[in-house]
C-alpha cells in the first residue's frame, strides 16, 4: 500500500495502539518517546525509532502528538522548532480549549499548521468501528490528511477554532467523570448497609445505560428543548427531582458518606426553585449553571 508517511511522539498506551494501527494500515511510521525503552515493541512490529524530536518531526509531513498535556508539546518540540516548517501537527493530548488556541498560534510562528484532537475511544478500541477522534482547526490543514487519520478513528471534524476539539472532548469526559464519580458514591451509599460492590456495580450500571432511554422516553429532542427555551414539566419538574436531590443528601448523611457530590447536585435544584422554575422541567436547572452569579 502506498500510504503516507507518519510521525507520532508519545508512546503510551494510547500511542502505542495508534502506531500499530497506522503500520496495519501501510502507513510508515516513525516514532519518538522520552522514555526511548517504550519504543521497543513498537519497532518490533516495523516503526521506526528516531534519535530526536527534530529527527521525527522532519520524517513525515503528518506530525501526530499523544502526550500528557500541552507543556509536554513544548518541552518535546523546544528545540525541534526549526523542523516545524511545514508539517501539520495533530496534537491529541488533553488541555484547555484556550490551550489548543495558544498552541495553534504558537504552531503557525514556526511555520506549522496546526489540528486539535480528542480521542473518545480507550486505547484497546484504537482502530476499530468503535473508535472515534474530535478535530477542529483550519481545514486546510486537516482535510489533506483526513484519510490517515481515520484509521485511528472515525474523524468528527468540527470547524476552524483550534479549541473546539478540546471544548467537546472536556464536555465529553464531564459526563464521563461525573458518572464515574456517582457509581462510586452509590456504590458507598449501599456499601453502608453491608451490600458488597461485586453486588451493587452491575445493579447500579443499569441504571447508567437505562438513562439515553429514559431522557427519550415522551419527549422531543431534548436538546432542541432547551435551545427553543422549552422546558415542559408534564413528565418531571424542578421540584420532583429537587425533591429526590435533598433524601439523597439526607440519606448519605445518616450513613456518614461524603456530601460533596450530592450536595453539588442538589444545589442546582434548590437554584432553580428559588428562580420560580419549580414547576418545569429539570433541564430548567442548566439557567444556575449557564449563569452562577445572576438571578434570571
Amino acid at each position: 500500500m502506498n500510504a503516507a508517511p507518519v510521525t507520532l511522539i508519545g508512546l503510551g498506551p494510547m500511542g502505542q495502539a495508534m502506531v500499530r494501527t497506522l503500520l496495519a494500515a501501510g502507513h510508515p511510521v516513525t516514532v519518538w518517546n522520552r522514555t526511548a525503552a517504550r519504543a521497543e515493541g513498537v519497532v518490533a512490529d516495523g516503526a521506526v525509532l528516531a534519535a530526536s524530536p527534530a529527527e521525527a518531526v522532519a520524517a513525515s509531513e503528518l506530525v501526530i502528538l499523544s502526550l500528557t498535556d500541552y507543556q509536554a508539546m513544548y518541552d518535546v518540540l523546544r528545540d525541534a522548532t526549526p523542523a516545524l516548517t511545514g508539517r501539520t501537527l495533530v496534537n491529541l493530548s488533553s488541555d484547555t480549549p484556550d490551550r489548543a488556541r495558544e498552541a495553534a498560534a504558537w504552531a503557525a510562528e514556526h511555520g506549522a499548521r496546526f489540528v486539535t484532537g480528542g480521542v473518545m475511544s480507550p486505547a484497546p478500541t484504537v482502530g476499530t468501528e468503535e473508535a472515534y477522534v474530535y478535530y477542529s482547526g483550519p481545514s486546510e490543514a486537516f482535510e489533506p490528511h483526513r484519510a490517515a487519520l481515520a484509521r485511528i478513528g472515525a474523524p468528527r471534524y468540527l470547524g476552524e477554532d483550534a479549541g473546539l476539539a478540546q471544548l467537546m472532548y472536556q464536555a465529553q469526559l464531564d459526563v464521563f467523570l461525573t458518572g464515574l464519580s456517582a457509581l462510586m458514591h452509590a456504590t458507598a451509599l449501599l456499601g453502608s448497609a453491608g451490600i458488597t460492590a461485586a453486588e451493587a456495580v452491575p445493579e447500579l450500571m443499569r441504571t447508567l445505560a437505562d438513562i439515553p432511554a429514559m431522557l427519550q422516553a415522551g419527549e422531543e429532542n431534548v436538546g432542541a428543548q432547551i435551545d427553543a427555551g422549552e422546558h415542559p414539566g408534564h413528565l418531571s419538574t424542578v421540584t420532583m427531582m429537587g425533591a429526590t436531590a435533598d433524601h439523597i443528601v439526607a440519606t448519605s448523611a445518616a450513613v456518614g458518606i461524603d456530601l460533596t457530590l450530592p450536595r453539588a447536585v442538589q444545589s442546582h435544584y434548590q437554584r432553580a426553585i428559588a428562580d420560580g422554575h419549580g414547576k418545569e422541567n429539570w433541564t430548567r436547572i442548566i439557567d444556575g449553571i449557564r449563569d452562577p452569579d445572576q438571578r434570571r
